[in-house]
């Protein structure tokens, strides 16, 4: 089956107003801001999507990528371990005056319930939070004496990543660190977008380099040359 979208405006062409959207990325290591930048183009234009969750490590940095998108009124909420990066003006300014809501989660709690949600696991049990704010509200059980909190899973109507190699099918190879998240969510959301920066035929990828089976990716297009964040943030871009 062959899953190549032709441009990324049609691979995003589809997200409605409302979606849970998880999106690759540690910091800018796997952030898919060709992606980000496509539907934050959308948006422009049409006014759509809007009233997005968005699922992220980080709440965005500068004025490019997730930051674009709080500074354009698409993000209704941000679930995430680090709201506060190394410029975090964007998410600063819209949760100040209460343009968007935040859900804090550690961040190995926050792959596990991405994991959790994929697997098809709907809560599981962690010492983390435990007696803090975090906890508060949350059912708490004792294991061997010690007390741990229960967390849900987390799920998404899609997900966007950056994978290194990607056949038509969908297998995905990430580069280095840039893999971080994205395996778990493409496990977890209903529909997985994927930039990759080479697409091959089946059989380009050794099997045993295969990260993500194409069995998680719905859509992919090639991004030859991706910009990183880093980079766009050193340079002072605003998209």
């Amino acid at each position: 089956m062959d899953k190549t979208i032709p441009s990324l405006a049609a691979a995003v062409a589809d997200i409605p107003d409302g979606a849970t959207l998880m999106i690759g990325g540690f910091g800018g290591s796997g952030a898919p801001i060709e992606l980000i930048h496509a539907l934050i183009d959308r948006f422009r234009a049409t006014g759509s999507p809007a009233k997005l969750t968005v699922v992220n490590n980080n709440a965005g940095n500068g004025r490019i990528g997730i930051a674009a998108m709080i500074d354009a009124g698409m993000v209704a909420k941000m679930v995430c371990s680090f709201p506060r990066s190394s410029d975090p003006r964007a998410f600063t300014e819209a949760y100040l005056e209460g343009r968007v809501a935040l859900e804090l989660v550690p961040q190995g709690t926050l792959a596990e319930r991405i994991r959790a949600g994929g697997a098809g696991i709907p809560a599981f049990y962690t010492p983390t939070s435990f007696g803090t704010e975090l906890a508060e509200g949350k059912p708490v059980a004792e294991f061997d004496g010690k007390p741990y909190v229960q967390e849900r899973w987390l799920k998404a109507d899609f997900a966007l990543v950056k994978g290194h190699l990607g056949d038509t099918m969908g297998n995905l190879t990430y580069r280095l660190a840039a893999r971080n998240f994205s395996p778990l969510m493409c496990m977890a959301a209903a529909t997985t977008i994927a930039q990759v920066s080479e697409l091959v035929q089946p059989g380009g990828i050794d099997p045993e380099q295969v990260v993500t089976p194409g069995i998680f990716v719905d859509h992919v297009v090639e991004v030859k040359n991706p910009q990183q964040e880093e980079i766009l943030i050193r340079e002072g871009a605003v998209h």
